[in-house]
């Protein structure tokens, strides 16, 4: 059965980040200045090389894929909590190419910003906070 606590919306920030900037930091230093403990991310724009990952479900770890040329952010969508005790921005980002071929995955550091708009909504609600998960082997919410 699905776990879950009802959680309320308290403030939202838009802006842009910084051209030349790793786009997983840039959304991290966002929360950890508001002090964004629970919410949800979205970002649109480009990124002038990525890095993004796919997780091996057999060997439980992440494979990560490089692509050094211009892309265009067709979607990023995340959450953060907590993990450590420090806000932890968990997005999955889809990336295209010149020619319109779509590559998608979990973002990592290595993305690095041309252009990058975001929103990210704060939410009012208990902490969820990450924890090893031996089943998976990822670090999910301990609810």
């Amino acid at each position: 059965m699905a776990i879950y606590h009802e959680v309320t919306p308290r403030r939202t920030f838009m802006g842009k980040l910084k051209f030349g900037a790793d786009l997983l930091e840039e959304l991290t230093a966002v929360c950890v200045e508001n002090d964004i403990r629970l919410g949800r991310v979205e970002a649109l724009g480009a990124v002038r090389q990525a890095r993004i990952g796919y997780y091996d479900q057999q060997a439980k770890e992440y494979d990560f894929h490089e692509m050094d040329e211009p892309l265009e952010i067709t979607k990023l969508i995340g959450n953060i909590s907590l993990r450590d005790g420090k806000p932890m921005v968990h997005a999955h980002i889809t990336l295209a190419d010149s020619e319109g071929n779509a590559y998608g995955g979990h973002l990592a550091p290595g993305t690095i910003i041309f252009a990058t708009e975001f929103i990210i909504t704060a939410y009012d609600g208990p902490d969820f906070v990450r924890e090893y998960d031996k089943p998976t082997g990822l670090p999910l919410w301990k609810l």
